[in-house]
């Protein structure tokens, strides 16, 4: 384990408080990102490259709707991953994404295709990319637990209770498979105000390439933030 690497270890926690309750506060988050909709202008045009977008946990594609629009917009071939709720069953879904990615890399040019995972969805998205790295262009997470699993997150408890799981144990498996590593480009978008999951969960400092961007939004409202669009638009560019 490297110094930066037990550092992120020493300082994971479930997210402040004050932050859980200011995702309550839904309608003032979108105001003020609806307010930054200037960090949308100049934004690079897009390959056409395909993207599939991965849901969060307990929730669907509609939630993803809008990240859709605007990389349509910008010229990539983005499309939601078609399986409805995201349930939390991250191994099972990421298996039979994985049938998905061949179908949809059969239907374009392109070989290899581009997943962004909102929070559990982007668990599922680190996942696919550990099974089938030849498929898999590149992963973008949105405040993603990369590390401790779901332990530093809100749902915790109700995830233990649901997939009857221990949270050591779960966060010890997902410390192995952080050791693994990834073969692709990553990018781990964060904010400092998720209410959700613990922020210093979502640093990803068990690959060399990652990349991780802080940006200013609940985590809620990533769906629909400005910041969090603009650094997307930025990350594809730059691949």
């Amino acid at each position: 384990m490297s110094d930066l690497q037990a550092v992120v270890e020493k300082s994971l926690r479930k997210p402040a408080w004050r932050a859980t309750l200011s995702e309550l506060n839904a309608p003032l988050h979108l105001y003020r990102t609806l307010k930054d909709a200037s960090d949308l202008f100049g934004l690079p045009d897009g390959d056409g490259r395909p993207i599939v977008l991965l849901p969060g946990f307990s929730a669907g594609d509609t939630t993803l709707l809008p990240l859709r629009y605007f990389l349509t917009r910008l010229g990539y071939a983005a499309d939601t991953w078609g399986l409805g709720i995201n349930r939390g069953h991250v191994e099972d879904y990421a298996e039979e994404m994985v049938g998905e990615l061949e179908r949809r890399a059969s239907e374009t040019s392109d070989a290899t295709i581009t997943l962004i995972g909102w929070s559990l969805g982007g668990v599922i998205a680190r996942e696919m990319a550990r099974l089938k790295p030849d498929m898999v262009r590149s992963v973008i997470t949105l405040g993603t637990p990369v590390a401790g699993g779901p332990k530093y997150t809100l749902v915790a408890r109700q995830f233990a209770r649901q997939f009857d799981i221990d949270l050591d144990e779960l966060e010890n498996d997902v410390r192995q498979r952080n050791k693994e590593g990834l073969q692709v480009p990553v990018t781990s978008i964060f904010s400092k105000s998720d209410g959700v999951v613990g922020w210093q969960a979502s640093l990803d400092v068990f690959n060399p390439q990652a990349r991780n961007i802080c940006v200013e939004s609940a985590h809620i409202t990533m769906g629909v933030s400005p910041a969090v669009f603009a650094a997307i638009a930025r990350t594809l560019a730059d691949e």
